[in-house]
């Protein structure tokens, strides 16, 4: 099950790149700039900046560090998430995939295993279930939605099944030691949960960026149809997708677990809304074929700190969810009039061409 590299070249001919109008300004410059996810870039510093006179102990470095660990969760199981969007799919299953994951980590503690293996049983099962979903999708040509949904479903009544519905507490238990300190520790103030975000941030723009399997994802999302033709194997592409969403939620339950020193049976209802939220939110088309992870820290951290003003502003947390919701149909509304052209698309190297080629390739990858 091999995934081929595409046979054609997606880059630009060089007689027509020298058409296109140079963008003024100095090429680092060029390189860094924002595109796609500037908006919700301006709207995180604007929100930052407000929330930093209104509310003194926001800009204390406690703070933003509790913003930080709090979303670690998030932030994986958007990191996950981000992949299967990118292939022009929706994974609603993460949230009870994390819990059935989560359910495993603690059974395995409880039953006094070493750390070592319980944390690679809980990923090997969260990739499991990944690649079930993955499997279906591709082998057996099911609507992703209705693979997901079903998914959604088996994974919870899993996760009550297996403990009764009640929470497996794990404070105290040898093995899980390593993982608390993991979690909650810091070096020079730096907590380690930070470290590793930014190390799976690494590693999945890696991924996107210069692996002939990121090549590949941006182009089955992009159609489908036109990568089988260059030789991809777009139901190998697919099964890995899912296989990473599924890996990304067992991550996701061992840094759960460690953060409530417990296994929970229910995931939090408004989970799977926030992770979608940020992925799009950050940049990547829910049509698939375009985005990438750096958008979607930028999407977390801004979700993370509406939250987090919300709290200190000691707004209800009843109305965290509404502003959750409203901040994706709006996300979604943007993106909708963008590829209508009604606004303005953001491209980096300057203005787009007078006449755009027929075929574009599929968007850059998430560091470009």
């Amino acid at each position: 099950m091999s995934i081929d590299q595409p046979t054609t070249d997606a880059r630009p001919a060089p007689a027509a790149a020298a058409e296109r109008p140079r963008a003024a300004g100095p090429e680092w410059l060029r390189r860094i700039s924002p595109g796609r996810y500037s908006g919700v870039l301006a709207a995180l510093l604007v929100v930052c900046v407000y929330l930093a006179i209104t509310e003194p102990a926001f800009g204390t470095w406690d703070n933003l560090m509790n913003v930080v660990k709090s979303n670690s969760v998030m932030f994986v199981l958007a990191l996950g998430a981000t992949f299967v969007i990118i292939s022009a799919g929706i994974d609603l299953s993460v949230a009870s995939a994390m819990a059935a994951s989560g359910m495993i980590l603690g059974l395995t503690l409880r039953a006094g295993w070493a750390t070592v293996p319980a944390i690679a049983v809980t990923l090997l099962f969260g990739l499991g279930l990944g690649l079930i979903m993955g499997a279906t999708i591709s082998w057996l040509k099911i609507s992703f939605l209705v693979v997901t949904l079903g998914g959604l479903s088996i994974f919870q009544s899993f996760a009550l099944v297996v403990n009764d519905g009640a929470t497996i507490s794990v404070f105290g238990l040898s093995g899980f030691s390593p993982i608390r300190s993991f979690v909650n520790d810091e070096i020079a103030g730096i907590p380690l949960l930070l470290l590793f975000d930014l190390a799976l941030l690494l590693l999945a723009g890696g991924v996107l960026r210069y692996t002939r399997f990121g090549r590949a994802l941006f182009a089955v999302g992009s159609n489908p149809e036109a990568a089988r033709l260059n030789g991809i194997n777009v139901g190998a592409v697919l099964m890995a997708v899912y296989g990473i969403a599924g890996l990304t939620a067992g991550v996701a339950a061992i840094v759960s677990v460690g953060r409530l020193t417990g296994a929970s049976p229910e995931s939090d209802p408004t989970l799977l809304l926030t992770v979608i939220t940020a992925v799009l939110i950050g940049g990547t088309a829910y049509t698939g074929g375009e985005g990438g992870v750096f958008g979607t820290l930028i999407g977390v951290l801004f979700l993370g700190v509406v939250q987090n003003g919300l709290t200190l502003s000691g707004v209800n947390t009843f109305w965290q969810g509404m502003v959750s919701g409203l901040i994706l149909i709006g996300a979604v509304g943007l993106e909708v009039l963008r590829r209508r052209g009604r606004l303005p698309r953001l491209r980096r190297g300057g203005p787009p061409p007078e006449n755009p080629p027929a075929a574009p390739a599929p968007a850059a990858g998430p560091m470009a």
